[in-house]
């Protein structure tokens, strides 16, 4: 079954690494708004952006979280982040740090953006209790990141599995 994503990232520094998981082809995914579209869309302030992030998850599964050196700390990846657990939708992390970006440069690795999350879960022994989000959203990482296509192979290989597997983990909870 096609699955339709919407992709999450750090857009200043990791659109070109995110435009080469999109054009993977592995899903579909949402439109990437370009540089002009981004700025006029922020220029409408909070609600604005939160209308247009909306609208890009309409009809999607999952949100991939395209994790690169600083993309746990970007207040609309925190958003987009929210909106999606809210809405019932899966969650998927995926390192870009090891693809080069336009200037052949890689990156560091950046913190995993769901530890700043918690949530409620009630387990038949324990209860209610509090659970962090990085334990149970999977961040995959590749063991190429010191070689962008192998990092690249990897993700293309795995990003669909990987979207059914985040689809199942999310019907848990």
């Amino acid at each position: 079954m096609a699955r339709s994503a919407f992709y999450s990232f750090h857009y200043q520094l990791d659109a070109w690494r995110a435009q080469q998981v999109r054009n993977m082809g592995v899903i579909e995914g949402n439109k990437p708004a370009s540089p002009n579209d981004w700025e006029e869309v922020q220029r409408g302030g909070d609600a604005a952006v939160d209308r247009w992030i909306d609208q890009q998850m309409k009809g999607t599964s999952c949100t991939i979280v395209l994790v690169g050196s600083q993309t746990a700390q970007r207040k609309w990846v925190k958003r987009e982040i929210q909106k999606t657990w809210g809405n019932g939708k899966a969650l998927l992390g995926v390192y870009i740090h090891g693809l080069k970006d336009k200037d052949g440069r890689t990156a560091s690795q950046g913190a995993n953006p769901f530890s700043d999350f918690t949530i409620d879960v009630t387990d038949p022994f324990w209860g209610k209790q509090k659970k962090r989000l990085s334990d149970i959203v999977m961040v995959h990482d590749q063991p190429w990141a010191w070689d962008s296509s192998g990092v690249y192979r990897t993700i293309n290989e795995g990003l669909s599995g990987w979207i059914e597997e985040a689809i199942a983990i999310r019907a848990k909870y």
